[in-house]
């Protein structure tokens, strides 16, 4: 078989596997409210567990424009997500709790850390509805002050590099949006230059003595990595960091797993010098997995086996592991399309958020 019949076989199957999850996300639609309210899954109650269409729809919102689709009408849709904007900015899902909810033994920061994961997804989806529709960022603004941003910096713990990574992230997405924040983001640089590892290009304590806590700086520093990325600057070694990647089965792992490692692999592709042909067999391997991973009603599941929460929901709403959701199916089409864009970069126009986080593809 040819390289050419190869090719063409592959983007068959992409295309195939697009089209049936377009028909799955239709099937999340939540009875009675505007197109593109979504149920995160078919386990999901709607009249029980209303708060979860929050996540569910933003999933499917993003999902659904990276996939060349969205809402016939989407005013509707967009104002049912600004209900659920605080004045300062932030989005919460209804009905957490603050019994319910666990990141970190502080309460404030593990409200912080939902907060702005909610918030930086919600707004990704608004994006996508309306470029045109300014964020209140309001909550944000304290961290433009040195002192504040020092202060909570100081604070973060790298034993836990991933939930760290979500945070940083996070809150960099919120900085690159506002007209002042040149000050804020060199002091988050100058951080991240000085904790860096230069044997692997990650962030997190003891990884090079522990393979769990290396993966775990792996996952976490990737979402670091997209402030490199969306800013233009050079990556300090990030031939480490692919060389780790590299070195990763191309069999199926988490949704969270699997999208991280195709990331860092398609960026370090276009930007660095480094491997470029292992990492093109690398990712052709790992669409081939992703494609096979594809649940029989169209959707993607995110692991096979035990429960899924709501991040940060720890005795809120769970559901088992192994359907498909509206979450691990965006993360999963994001890997599935990277591939795709690096592979055959005239194939397909596919839609990357905008917003630095899961779903950001930066361009040349």
């Amino acid at each position: 078989m040819t390289v050419i019949e190869t090719d063409s076989a592959l983007q068959a199957q992409v295309e195939a596997a697009r089209v049936r999850t377009l028909a799955w996300l239709r099937t999340m639609q939540a009875p009675g409210l505007p197109e593109g309210v979504a149920r995160i899954s078919a386990a999901h109650d709607p009249a029980e567990w209303p708060g979860v269409l929050l996540p569910g729809t933003y999933n499917a919102l993003l999902c659904r424009h990276l996939l060349g689709d969205g809402p016939a009408d989407p005013a509707p849709v967009l104002a049912w997500l600004l209900s659920h904007r605080r004045a300062d900015g932030i989005f919460r899902v209804p009905g957490m709790r603050d019994a319910e909810v666990f990141k970190k033994p502080d309460p404030a920061e593990t409200w912080r850390y939902i907060d702005w994961h909610v918030t930086n997804y919600t707004l990704g989806a608004i994006e996508c509805l309306d470029p045109a529709e300014p964020p209140v960022l309001d909550f944000a603004r304290p961290y433009l002050d040195r002192t504040t941003l020092l202060a909570w910096l100081a604070e973060r713990d790298l034993r836990d590099p991933w939930q760290e990574g979500n945070n940083l992230v996070n809150l960099g997405s919120f900085l690159l949006l506002m007209r002042d924040s040149d000050a804020a983001l060199h002091t988050l640089f100058a951080w991240h230059d000085r904790l860096q590892e230069p044997a692997t290009g990650f962030w997190g304590v003891g990884q090079l003595s522990d393979d769990r806590a290396l993966l775990h700086a792996f996952a976490g520093s990737m979402h670091n990595f997209h402030l490199w990325y969306a800013t233009g600057r050079p990556l300090a070694h990030h031939e480490r960091a692919a060389d780790y990647a590299l070195s990763r089965p191309t069999a199926i792992d988490s949704a969270c797993i699997d999208v991280d490692l195709v990331d860092l692999l398609v960026h370090a592709h276009d930007r660095i010098d480094h491997r470029r042909a292992e990492i093109r067999d690398w990712l052709r391997r790992k669409l081939r997995s992703l494609l096979a991973f594809q649940s029989a009603d169209g959707g993607f599941a995110d692991e096979r086996e035990g429960t899924r929460r709501q991040d940060g929901w720890v005795r809120g709403y769970a559901e088992p592991q192994g359907i498909s959701n509206t979450f691990a199916t965006w993360f999963r089409w994001i890997a599935i399309a990277m591939v795709a864009d690096l592979l055959w970069p005239d194939w397909r126009a596919w839609r990357f958020r905008r917003m630095v986080g899961i779903g950001y593809r930066w361009r040349k």
